[in-house]
Parts: structure tokens; C-alpha cells; sequence
């Protein structure tokens, strides 16, 4: 049998092999760059297209107001088409959108619908949202257990929300023991978030939380605390984050 000669064999090869970008590609590398105007040029005629994932990330533009004018009934938009076809991101930013009241009244019933939805995914900001909705009691019977386990769900995704709001339940004892060496655990690993978009701010307030517990506690205290956020982070029981 006579084999393809080596031109014809790389074309073959070649086209066996898919497109190593493209534009949904371009437009989600220009976001993570921070090239706003690229990254709306790029993804909405996608999402005009109907692709989810584009979807989600235009709704997210329009949300944080990058590249775009801040416009959360726009944002809402965007994330209901892509959340209608099963993006668990784009749901967790509905759940918010409609929770926090942005693009109008709040809807604790839509909320709860889609944040329910993203968090069955798997998605922590989702999880960390109806977390709030038991601990508060909107729309739903107010549940802390509730509350606490998904709270715990989102931070052991490393999740910095998760993980300030557990180390104040276990400064302050609400839902668990008090615990102020398992705060400081917590307030440590929210401390040392890396995922600017979203946890800057909260990382910042974990730190202060530290230097109050700092001036609470045995340096011993304050040690052991940090020793336990050492050791989790070396073995965590947690999942792949979704952001």
C-alpha cells in the first residue's frame, strides 16, 4: 500500500483537526484580558445567534458596565436566553439580578427559581445567593442549617463570599458553634482570593476581620486558625469552581 505523499498527508491531518479559535474564542480571551470594546464586538453577534455562552458573557458586560453602559435590565436579558438554555452561570446571575432588585423590584420567586437551578449545577455564586435567600428568609422559610450548608458548598469551591460569610457565623456563633480559631480560617481563605473580578473587595474585608480577630485573640489563637486554613488548602474537599 502506497502512502499519501507528505503534502497531501499534512492537508488530511490538517483538516481532521479542528479550529483552534474562533470568534466565541477571541471574544472570551478579550474578556479575560479586559478588552472590553473587543469583547462586546466579538461576542454579540453570537449572542444574537443564540450562543449561550456568549450570552452569559454579554449579560456580564452589561452587569459590570465594562465595554458597555452598566444596564442590568439589558444584563437580565442576556442572561435569561442563555440561562433558558441551561448555562448555569448565566442562571446564578439571573438568581442575583432578580434577588438584588438591580433591574427593578426584587423577585425572590424568580430568584429562587433560577438560583435553585445554577446551584443544582453546581455553581457556587448561585449556591452562596440562595444561601443568603434561607438566612434572610426571602421568599423562603427562613432555614439556617439550610443556610450554612450552602454557604459551606460555596466556600469549599473556594469561593471568598462563602468563606467570609462562614467565618463570621463562626465568630459570631450564628447557626454554629462560636468558633473564633475557625473563623479565622475562614477569614484567611477569603483573604487570599485571586479572582479579581468578583472577590477584591471581599478579600479586602476578610483581612480587616483578621486584624480585628488578631487583636482578640492568643497569637497561639490566631496561629492554629491559620495552621487550619493551611491544611485545608492543601487537602480541600472541594470541586472545580465555575466562574
Amino acid at each position: 500500500m502506497r502512502l499519501p505523499k507528505l503534502p497531501v498527508l499534512l492537508f488530511l491531518c490538517a483538516a481532521a483537526v479542528p479550529a483552534l479559535a474562533g470568534p466565541l474564542d477571541d471574544g472570551l480571551a478579550a474578556y479575560r484580558k479586559g478588552d472590553w470594546s473587543a469583547a462586546v464586538t466579538l461576542l454579540r453577534p453570537l449572542a444574537e445567534q443564540g450562543d449561550a455562552q456568549a450570552q452569559e458573557r454579554l449579560g456580564r458586560l452589561y452587569e459590570r458596565g465594562k465595554g458597555v453602559p452598566r444596564d442590568y435590565a439589558q444584563a437580565l436579558e442576556w442572561h435569561l436566553k442563555a440561562a433558558e438554555q441551561g448555562n448555569a452561570l448565566a442562571q446564578g446571575h439571573a438568581g442575583f439580578i432578580y434577588r438584588s432588585g438591580a433591574a427593578g423590584k426584587p423577585d425572590y420567586a424568580a430568584a429562587l427559581k433560577w438560583y435553585t437551578a445554577a446551584a443544582a449545577q453546581g455553581d457556587r455564586l448561585a449556591q452562596i445567593g440562595l444561601g443568603y435567600m434561607y438566612a434572610d428568609g426571602e421568599g423562603v422559610a427562613m432555614d439556617d442549617d439550610a443556610a450554612l450548608a450552602l454557604f459551606r458548598k460555596g466556600a469549599e469551591q473556594g469561593d471568598a463570599l462563602g468563606a467570609l460569610t462562614l467565618g463570621s457565623m463562626y465568630k459570631i456563633g450564628k447557626g454554629v458553634p462560636k468558633d473564633k480559631v475557625e473563623a479565622v480560617k475562614w477569614f484567611t481563605l477569603a483573604a487570599s482570593s485571586t479572582d479579581q473580578e468578583y472577590d477584591e473587595d471581599l478579600a479586602a474585608k476578610a483581612r480587616r476581620e483578621l486584624e480585628n480577630l488578631d487583636a482578640e485573640l492568643t497569637p497561639g489563637e490566631v496561629a492554629q486558625g491559620r495552621q487550619r486554613a493551611r491544611t485545608w488548602k492543601a487537602t480541600p474537599a472541594q470541586t472545580t469552581p465555575t466562574k
